[in-house]
């Protein structure tokens, strides 16, 4: 296997469902964003927040949260990623970071609030999240401090996730008893940034998104060739060549129907590769979506017919540090097997589920 799997976290969680930027349904528009008077008399962003002293923090056992941020207004987490530019007026209006006991860095959630009442401006406010989740309800007490209760001790976990973990589990990922009816401080926004930031810092080996290094109307080629020596001492990897490209066809299809306000929305993309048990390439064409800071890739039918609604067969690129590029295959969604069969029905079980691939010249992607 080219790369560690347990260094792909960040695009296998936000492969399989998990709340990221951007896929979260029900955004409001930056300009509508803030419309609740109490949280922003000004119309300006708004942070609150509380750090917990070790006092507090003994009297309160039953309590995870030692840090907690509320910020109100444009995104504090977003930073520069795959997401098209013309969909950087769309944000939540409302974030919720929080730091447990003994972690090192905040978890997130983003979502919107409300009035509760038919016109929207008066009666409890209520926080939601995707599904039809609650993340909280808001009020503001007489001093200007934010009090926040309702909050779901299963923000950061997957809907059903009790179900699906089991009781023990569950209460382990899950927030604690007592971590309810916050009372938190006015602070600079300026603070809840930086806090945000702590979330998942930048490294600066990664440079530029995919979608400013690689421009809609530009050729890419990507691979790796994999020697006898990296495939001796990783038996169960099928993959001996792979290659990443947009050529004169992909091309040509994106200029034909793409939107290049929307890039990378819609570009195809085509993936070979070359198993050690057959010699003969294997094409196969991709259709991307941004997703955060990935491309997600669903198989496509143009290039061949096949027997089974491949759609849901998906790859997911990613950048890598000092130019790379990272392509994920949890799914065996690549075309080492038939996409068809039933051993590509279930998650890919051998060492072709991360490649780490080095840019290469045009030439070395012909089809």
């Amino acid at each position: 296997m080219a790369f560690g799997a347990g260094e792909w976290k960040t695009i296998a969680r936000a492969g399989f469902g998990v709340a990221v930027l951007g896929v979260l349904a029900g955004s409001a528009f930056a300009d509508e964003a803030l419309k609740l008077a109490e949280l922003s008399p000004n119309g300006t962003d708004a942070c609150f927040g509380r750090v917990y002293d070790s006092a507090h923090l003994k009297a309160h056992p039953k309590q995870k949260v030692a840090r907690i941020f509320f910020y109100y207004g444009h995104d504090p987490v977003s930073r520069s990623n795959e997401e098209p530019t013309a969909n950087s007026d769309t944000s939540y209006n409302a974030f919720i970071a929080t730091t447990v006991r003994g972690a090192k860095a905040p978890e997130w959630a983003g979502g919107w609030c409300n009035h509760e009442s038919e016109d929207g401006k008066s009666g409890p406010i209520h926080c939601g999240m995707e599904c039809d989740r609650t993340l909280a309800s808001l009020k503001v007490d007489d001093k200007g401090r934010l009090v926040l209760s309702d909050l779901q001790p299963d923000i950061y976990l997957d809907a059903g996730s009790e179900e699906e973990l089991g009781a023990t589990e569950y209460d382990r990922q899950a927030l604690g008893k007592d971590d309810d009816n916050f009372r938190l401080d006015p602070m600079p926004t300026a603070t809840c940034k930086a806090e945000f930031a702590r979330i998942d810092p930048i490294d600066p080996a990664l440079g530029p998104p995919l979608r400013e290094r690689l421009k809609p109307e530009q050729a890419f080629c990507y691979g790796r060739d994999y020697d006898a020596t990296h495939l001796g001492s990783h038996p169960d990897q099928l993959t001996q060549s792979i290659r990443v490209f947009r050529g004169p066809v992909e091309l040509a299809s994106f200029a034909s129907g793409g939107d290049a306000a929307n890039w990378p929305d819609g570009a195809d993309i085509a993936v070979t590769v070359t198993t050690r048990q057959k010699s003969v390439e294997v094409t196969q064409t991709y259709s991307c979506q941004s997703e955060a800071d990935q491309w997600r890739c669903a198989a496509s039918s143009k290039m061949s017919d096949f027997s089974c609604d491949i759609a849901q067969k998906e790859i997911f690129l990613k950048r890598g540090a000092n130019g790379t590029m990272m392509l994920a295959n949890p799914n065996s969604a690549l075309a080492i097997v038939d996409l068809c069969s039933k051993v590509a029905d279930g998650k890919t079980k051998s060492d072709d589920k991360v490649y780490r691939l080095q840019p290469m010249p045009q030439s070395a992607c012909s089809p």
